[in-house]
């Protein structure tokens, strides 16, 4: 097969910037609106974006149109399929149905949420095609996709988490009792089941009894094959945004008061204006400095890079500070609290796209470098 390249035009001195959108997980919907924010913020006078489509099914869509039309999901009706070329020698997408024609890449953004594109596979595969990407690594992207491996990564770094216990559901399908037994002995109720490898707030249930826990652990089991169960802690919900990439730094510190029970996947993208977000939070500022700080040790442990939402609890009774988990590709929608973090540090969301694509290239030579 004989590739050719695509003409560059006038812009040759524009970075092109691959947006990845979509993506296999349960939280497709989610990037859709966080891709459409970024690309809405976007300098054009510095960078030409390309929009990739990722489908449900895992099918790579080169995307040309309306905005609009990827925020009602219907861009892919428009689009064509691409492939990303592995091959390092190409640093670009295979225009399959116009005669193979590299597309080149200057970098990628992928605004992929959960698994499939927040776990390490992305950016795996974005290395392989030597192209440099906004965000975390391999490594630090799959440790902090897995809520279990990363708690215990914060362990072994001295900060504070909520007890947890976790299991695999095929193990509770087992021998459901004995799981159901050592959380009603460790944490007691109420408490908080998650799938393990989930962002979004998906799947996540808040248990008052056996009868509700036993649900949740049936709901966490749809997304995940492991599911992490944590003891309920009466706090305040905070969240610190942090950016960079060895020398990494935390912006101030917001607060999120939830129209519901806790602050779930409806709350954050869909029940607009109803959870009210403070920023900076109502704490003291011994203890918002002190978020700070955890925020970029969490971001240390994990080896992160470029960008991440770092999640804690404050105890309503004395202020003790928990930290809850950290989020690589944090949500970017117009209400997401990582863009307004950074808005409220004096960082506005333009110039906020600007460092995390200068943040990308920054890493790449390094990786170049050797280091």
């Amino acid at each position: 097969m004989l590739y050719k390249f695509a003409e560059r035009g006038s812009d040759v001195d524009k970075k092109k910037i691959a947006v990845l959108f979509g993506g296999q997980s349960g939280e497709h919907e989610v990037s859709l609106m966080s891709a459409v924010s970024v690309l809405r913020n976007m300098n054009k006078d510095k960078y030409e974006p390309i929009m990739v489509g990722i489908t449900k099914e895992g099918r790579w869509m080169l995307y040309e149109g309306a905005l609009e039309d990827i925020e009602k999901n219907r861009w892919q009706i428009s689009a064509r399929p691409v492939v990303l070329a592995p091959d390092p020698s190409y640093k670009g997408l295979i225009d399959i149905e116009r005669d193979c024609t590299i597309i080149p890449v200057d970098a990628a953004f992928p605004v992929l949420h959960g698994p499939h594109g927040e776990d390490g596979t992305v950016q795996g595969l974005l290395e392989l095609a030597d192209i440099p990407y906004v965000g975390c690594g391999v490594l630090a992207s799959s440790l902090a996709m897995d809520k279990v491996l990363s708690k215990d990564v914060f362990l072994r770094h001295g900060l504070r988490v909520a007890e947890y216990t976790s299991t695999v559901y095929e193990h509770f399908k087992a021998t459901p009792k004995v799981f159901v037994s050592i959380v009603e002995t460790k944490l007691g109720y109420p408490c908080f089941v998650k799938p393990a490898n989930m962002g979004s707030s998906v799947g996540i249930t808040k248990a008052h009894n056996r009868d509700e826990l036993m649900q949740a652990i049936e709901l966490a089991g749809k997304y995940d094959r492991k599911i992490l169960v944590e003891e309920f802690i009466d706090g305040y919900e905070i969240e610190c945004a942090v950016l960079g990439n060895d020398y990494p730094e935390a912006s101030t510190v917001g607060q999120i008061v939830p129209c519901n029970e806790f602050y779930d996947y409806n709350a954050k993208y869909f029940d607009e204006g109803k959870s009210g977000l403070v920023i900076p939070a109502d704490l003291p500022i011994d203890v918002m400095e002190e978020v700070r700080r955890m925020a970029v040790e969490a971001y240390r442990a994990l080896d992160c890079a470029g960008m991440a939402r770092v999640d804690f609890l404050v105890k309503k009774s004395d202020n003790t500070i928990y930290l809850n988990e950290v989020n690589t590709i944090p949500g970017f929608t117009k209400i997401s609290m990582y863009p307004k973090l950074w808005d409220a540090s004096g960082l506005p969301y333009d110039k906020l796209i600007d460092r995390l694509i200068e943040l990308a290239f920054e890493r790449y030579q390094l990786r170049r470098s050797g280091y």
